[in-house]
């Protein structure tokens, strides 16, 4: 978990808030802060990259013209990926881990989120050429100045994490997990993070459910059927509460712009599943019943 916030089980995932996606206007984002919040939906979840470099910027404009104060939401941001874009001088896409350039994106999603302090910063992807004391420097300095109060990393391995933990302390893992991609259960991921107290935070939580026909859509679909009036409840709600009954305490990172959507995703944390239920739907996802 965030350290001392009250970080809420839905977090709000603004990648498709803004040119990557809806294109949101101001009036509409600061609609959309003041709804997610109404909800009960206090975490933000932020990269430097969404939108072309640009989500951050609109959201902060937004933010400050919405009726919520700053110590009542918290602000996750993320560095380390150099994209190809208009707003970058970059050559090939890449990862800088350089203490510079850490120092410099957290200032610069500061700047952008109109903030004095990210409540979680975490470290994009893994890069090969990672230095784990030059990343602590880094880190140790965001700290002090109170730019930064937790620290994690999205989408690395038990192995790299440890490899980082060997300077500083990593608070959260921020992985793909879902239904029809369950893999963080079986390599490690989900593991650490209960073994180390982790907060644990799945992006893409509804996985490709909505997006392919894939064979496997097609038999969680059919498994799902008596299970929909069982627990009347939607498709949606219905694969976040399967998500959440994982003992990690996952928190999905739920990235609608819908206020009904929000509204479901928010029920879904009441959702309990029966055991058989929950392995009924891990069976259709894999194709084959568990050993």
């Amino acid at each position: 978990m965030i350290k001392d916030a009250p970080n809420s089980r839905i977090i709000a995932g603004t990648m498709t808030w803004g040119s990557w996606g809806k294109q949101l206007s101001k009036l509409e984002m600061i609609q959309l802060i003041e709804d997610c919040f109404a909800l009960g939906i206090s975490t933000f979840d932020h990269a430097d990259i969404y939108g072309g470099y640009s989500t951050e910027t609109e959201f902060g404009v937004a933010f400050k013209e919405s009726q919520i104060s700053r110590e009542n939401v918290q602000l996750i941001s993320k560095c380390g990926i150099q994209l190809l874009s208009e707003n970058r001088k970059t050559k090939v896409k890449h990862y800088d881990y350089s203490k510079k350039h850490i120092i410099w994106s957290v200032e610069n999603s500061l700047k952008n989120l109109k903030t004095d302090y990210l409540d979680l910063l975490l470290l994009h992807r893994p890069s090969p050429l990672m230095n784990a004391e030059v990343i602590a420097e880094s880190i140790t300095q965001l700290k002090e100045e109170g730019k930064i109060k937790s620290v994690g990393v999205s989408n690395f391995t038990p192995s790299q994490i440890a490899m980082l933990e060997s300077y500083f302390k990593v608070d959260a893992n921020q992985v793909e997990f879902s239904l029809t991609k369950p893999s963080a259960m079986n390599d490690g991921s989900l593991d650490d993070c209960m073994i180390n107290k982790r907060w644990s935070m799945a992006w893409s939580p509804l996985g490709s459910y909505f997006r392919e026909n894939t064979e496997q859509v097609v038999r969680i679909k059919q498994a799902m059927k008596p299970m929909l009036d069982k627990y009347q409840v939607s498709e949606d709600q219905l694969l976040l509460a399967w998500l959440m009954k994982q003992p990690a305490f996952i928190s999905p990172v739920v990235g609608t712009t819908s206020k009904i959507r929000l509204q479901k995703s928010i029920e879904a944390t009441e959702v309990k599943l029966e055991l058989e239920d929950w392995f009924s739907l891990l069976e259709a996802s894999t194709g084959h019943e568990v050993a």
